[in-house]
């Protein structure tokens, strides 16, 4: 192995790169060992490693070569701006999902203001909805839910982390809301979308690592959503927002989903920046 970083670097690209994987996350691991960003590793691609960074590189690259996703190996990925721990039991954040929450803030904004509202993040996983809600509009009364305690563990260690006031709630979707008689103004969820056909074709890097609870949503991927129209009507306030995020292909029938158990509620497709189906915003009451 070699000492200098820009050796170390040359060898993480090329090790992962055999094995068929995306020679950028040696640059990636090597500023997570150093903790450094690109600017710093860019500067000093002379300078040399110690041992004890040669080691724990070496490690994390075999690890992401074995197939290991690159967050479970670092330990945390970045949504909206913030570092959030992740660990195998939650689904590493998404960018498209960036999009669902900058559209549930925005149409927060323009129906209640600066009103103090109550919402509701379904499947929270690593938390990085709802915390994020929380700490980008600090009025909201921030609810969210998970079916899995180590789920909830980790996504307590983010709010603490964070500093973001959320309340957690052990259950299966909506139950918690509808056994304590909770009533909400926003229902927001990324729940599991992937039909289980599909599934068995996704990346082993996806497949193998990801939990399949937060993946797979029945045969066709809409099993949740059907739940979730079955539940909503017992929980929503007259005048409420629900936001999805969903599978591609999927929009247009969560949309009418959402207008045969709201018949008349606004209901909006909105596309994701690569032009994908990605979001459906309904505007209840």
């Amino acid at each position: 192995m070699p000492q200098k970083m820009y050796e170390a670097l040359e060898w993480a690209s090329s090790f992962l790169e055999e094995r068929h994987r995306d020679a950028n996350a040696g640059e990636l691991l090597l500023c997570h060992v150093l903790q450094t960003n690109r600017t710093g590793l860019l500067m000093n691609l002379r300078e040399e490693l110690t041992q004890q960074q040669e080691q724990v590189l070496v490690k994390l690259v075999k690890q992401h070569g074995e197939g290991i996703p690159l967050q479970y190996v670092i330990g945390y990925e970045y949504f909206y701006g913030r570092k959030f721990h992740v660990d195998a039991e939650v689904l590493i954040p998404r960018p498209e999902t960036e999009e669902l929450l900058a559209g549930v803030l925005d149409r927060i904004q323009n129906k209640y203001g600066e009103q103090s509202i109550t919402v509701a993040d379904i499947g929270t996983g690593s938390g990085a909805i709802a915390i994020t809600l929380a700490l980008e509009n600090p009025k909201l009364n921030v609810y969210t839910v998970d079916i899995a305690a180590t789920s909830i563990e980790v996504a307590r260690e983010n709010a603490k982390n964070l500093e973001a006031q959320v309340t957690f709630l052990h259950g299966d979707l909506l139950q918690p809301f509808i056994t304590e008689g909770i009533t909400l103004d926003v229902v927001v969820s990324n729940p599991p979308y992937i039909p289980i056909e599909d599934w068995s074709e996704l990346s082993s890097i996806v497949k193998d690592y990801e939990p399949k609870r937060a993946l797979v949503g029945g045969e066709d991927g809409l099993d949740f959503y059907r739940r979730f129209m079955e539940e909503l009507p017992q929980v929503l306030k007259p005048n409420a927002i629900v936001a999805f995020e969903v599978g591609v292909g999927q929009g247009e029938i969560v949309k009418h989903m959402l207008q045969a158990a709201f018949p008349l509620a606004a209901v909006e497709v909105v596309f994701d920046i690569n032009g994908k189906d990605r979001m459906v915003f309904a505007d209840i009451g």
